[in-house]
């Protein structure tokens, strides 16, 4: 940091597996890239290739090479794994893992229908080969899960190897975690947590309201995710107490 503060939260320190802020790229170029990184590079711990840009973007390559020299895993977005899957192309997925070696990989099933058993095996699968991160969660406002079902899939995808659990939102962050005006459904947060060990979720929280929420609940080393890249420096210092929103509640966790 730039000076000394007394009373800040302790942070987890990169490279990190508590506390992780998880970036949207959603169509960032090699400049916007460069850019981004010299300021919020510090605080970004692994970034995501939204949905199935990467198929569509330029010099993909050169790309994960500045993310990679810059010691920042980077993957590509769930609904690309879809995108293979109902094409039954799951081994063709697999040899574009390879070929851009990627080591981390998302499971998700928020656009197409998976038998639940059916998704736990992919994730066996690809965690002999990447990291996996699954999904949790629909993009359908319509299909609200009750509280035990989030954590029965939530578990056993935690079983069948997923070494992150995200709980899903969206980019826009009003499905999934939320209601369509964005506020969380506190309840359902509630439960999860009563199962699911809070450094094993990554929560997408894209709103400034939903990110302050989750710090005010857990801390400032919770897992964070779908954080646009403008807003990296900002999340940090909510994570901080740096920040109106979540100023007075570390002082007064300090004196207390």
């Amino acid at each position: 940091m730039n000076y000394t503060l007394k009373s800040i939260p302790d942070r987890t320190q990169k490279p990190r597996v508590n506390g992780l802020t998880m970036v949207m790229d959603k169509g960032l170029s090699i400049r916007q890239i460069e850019d981004f990184l010299e300021v919020a590079g510090p605080h970004t711990d692994i970034v995501k290739l939204g949905w199935s840009t990467s198929y569509v973007t330029p010099n993909l390559e050169n790309k994960l090479k500045i993310y990679r020299d810059a010691q920042i895993p980077v993957y590509f977005g769930g609904t690309l794994f879809e995108a293979f899957i109902i094409r039954n192309q799951f081994d063709d997925y697999r040899k574009i893992l390879d070929k851009y070696d990627m080591k981390f990989a998302e499971v998700s099933d928020g656009s197409i229908t998976i038998p639940h058993d059916e998704k736990c095996e992919y994730i066996r699968k690809l965690s002999d080969q990447v990291t996996v991160i699954s999904e949790v969660g629909s993009k359908d406002a319509a299909k609200i899960f009750a509280p035990y079902k989030w954590i029965s899939l939530m578990k056993a995808e935690i079983e069948a190897g997923s070494w992150k659990v995200i709980a899903e939102a969206r980019e826009s962050g009003n499905v999934g975690l939320y209601r369509d005006s964005g506020e969380v459904r506190q309840g359902l947060v509630d439960e999860i947590l009563t199962q699911i060990p809070a450094e094993t979720i990554i929560w997408e929280a894209p709103q400034k309201a939903q990110q302050v929420w989750f710090i005010k609940l857990i801390g400032s080393n919770i897992n964070l995710g779908n954080i646009a890249p403008a807003d990296v420096i900002p999340v940090e210092t909510l994570r901080l107490g740096l920040r109106s929103d979540t100023f007075d509640h570390f002082l007064d966790m300090e004196a207390s």
